[in-house]
């Protein structure tokens, strides 16, 4: 039986792990490691050119797909549980295993025809090896769950580090020994052991596995819902990446996810530590509606705040940005750039939606959007390979998600409870610094020779506008700073 405001002994015996404390955290961790993986990028892009980039592109698409409906869903209902977690936590924890087991074998057995679907058979024996991570994945997720509930992202920050450095640095030295794209799958998968076992050391849970029939109902019929949504949003998110796959060949897919993984610097800077956090600490107050609204609407324009002129400027001057940083062979991915960073703005947003709404328990209506949105993007893509390319795949995501954002998530935000009008001034004033952004980075790319200095301009702009559109939001900000309040009062017994 739930026991409404019941604590863990750790979010008793301490009230040190805040949500605003472990948003510090995780932000924190999300920098380092983001730039850190940003120039471990750049040095594996480097070395092993477009061909190679897209055979591990392959890879990573499959292993992508596994894991968003991997655990079953069932690992978010210990964030959000009202009652005390470990109850649930063996079964939850059976759950996952048995769950991305099954998974990891059916993976191992279509592996050869996805890779051939993809246009790169020879990718075989690496999206084999990199479905070892899916087994690893089911193992931890209650532990990482845990993590995440008690506000513990300190440790989370040690796991993640040694995650990022051991693997770049197993698959950079593979790569200049001339092991090809295997070199990243080998150094992703002995990364993901030692992180998996750091996790499970660092839970403040011992890992135990266990099964109480009268749990496995509610836990499935939370989590299948979002699982499938997670299934739908995995095909929303890989649909452009499996069409250039099939129809433009390895090589446009290496050019594309280059550009979508620099597009992505903005969304892993800011929604990776706030999805981090934002669903516990909504959780904890799910039964003061109107603190709920005033909280996602300051988290939405603060967002946008920051993530708005990040994204204008890598669209503005995608060109020298690319040629700078990766180098002219891959020049072409600068035309699926311009298109994948505005999008990124919208899938931050959309991300942060997504976690409010888990809470508010509107899975059906997730799920719903997704399907919906699906169902637009895929003709809309393959309409856009056929008539321009990578460049056409990009601008289609980009138009369809502003669509989805405005229609679907706006619905499903205001039946939740969400005053769309209040949000929607909220975003004047960050789209309109954005826009001033887009305009000068397009200039910058346009008037000065130098891609470095294209670059570093635009850029100065981007950090200037951000400093502006913050300082013109304190309001949001002061909202977002009660968070510490709001979190010590829903962890009272």
């Amino acid at each position: 039986m739930r026991v409404r405001g019941s604590t863990t002994d750790t979010e008793r015996g301490s009230r040190a792990p805040t949500a605003r404390r472990a948003l510090g955290w995780s932000f924190a961790n999300t920098v380092i490691g983001k730039l850190s993986g940003l120039a471990i990028g750049i040095v594996i892009a480097r070395l092993l050119g477009p061909e190679e980039f897209g055979t591990f592109a392959v890879a990573m698409v499959a292993l992508m797909a596994v894991l968003s409906f991997n655990e079953l869903g069932v690992s978010l209902a210990i964030v959000r549980w009202d009652g005390d977690p470990r109850r649930i936590a063996p079964t939850v924890t059976t759950i996952s295993v048995v769950a991305s087991t099954l998974i990891f074998a059916a993976g191992l057995a279509v592996a050869p025809a996805f890779a051939t679907a993809m246009g790169d058979p020879d990718a075989t024996p690496v999206v084999q090896l990199m479905l070892v991570c899916v087994p690893l994945n089911g193992l931890v997720a209650t532990p990482a769950a845990l993590l995440q509930r008690g506000f513990q992202q300190g440790r989370r920050t040690i796991a993640d580090q040694v995650n990022v450095w051991l693997g770049a640095g197993i698959s950079i030295v593979l790569a200049v020994l001339g092991v090809g794209a295997m070199s990243l799958a080998i150094g992703r998968v002995v990364a993901t052991v030692v992180f998996s076992a750091m996790i499970i050391a660092f839970s403040p849970e011992r890992l135990r596995f266990g099964w109480d029939r009268t749990l496995v109902r509610p836990l499935l019929g939370f989590g299948l819902p979002l699982a499938g949504a997670s299934i739908v949003v995995f095909a929303v998110a890989y649909a452009d990446q499996l069409i250039v796959g099939a129809l433009l060949g390895s090589q446009a897919l290496g050019f594309y996810v280059l550009a979508f993984n620099l597009a992505s610097w903005p969304v892993n800077m800011l929604s990776q530590p706030i999805r981090a956090v934002a669903p516990a600490a909504f959780a904890r107050i799910q039964g003061d509606a109107s603190r709920m609204d005033a909280g996602f609407r300051a988290a939405f324009r603060v967002v946008l705040a920051v993530a708005l002129p990040a994204c204008a400027f890598l669209s503005g001057a995608a060109l020298p940005v690319v040629i700078f940083v990766y180098g002219e062979v891959w020049a072409p991915a600068a035309l699926a750039l311009q298109w994948l960073a505005l999008q990124a703005a919208i899938r931050i947003v959309f991300e942060l939606s997504y976690d409010f709404l888990a809470v508010k328990r509107r899975s059906t209506a997730l799920l719903i959007i997704q399907l919906a949105w699906l169902a637009v993007l895929v003709p809309a893509l393959l309409l856009g390979a056929d008539r321009g390319g990578i460049a056409g795949v990009a601008a289609a995501q980009f138009v369809v998600a502003a669509a989805v954002m405005i229609g679907g998530y706006g619905w499903a935000l205001g039946r939740a409870g969400v005053h769309l009008l209040a949000l929607a001034r909220a975003t004047l004033v960050p789209l309109l610094g954005g826009g001033v952004v887009l305009a000068a980075s397009i200039l910058c790319a346009q008037l000065i020779a130098s891609p470095l200095l294209a670059a570093a301009v635009a850029g100065a702009l981007s950090v200037a506008a951000s400093a502006g559109l913050l300082l013109l939001s304190r309001r949001s900000l002061g909202i977002l700073q009660t968070a510490r309040a709001a979190t010590a009062e829903g962890a009272r017994p």
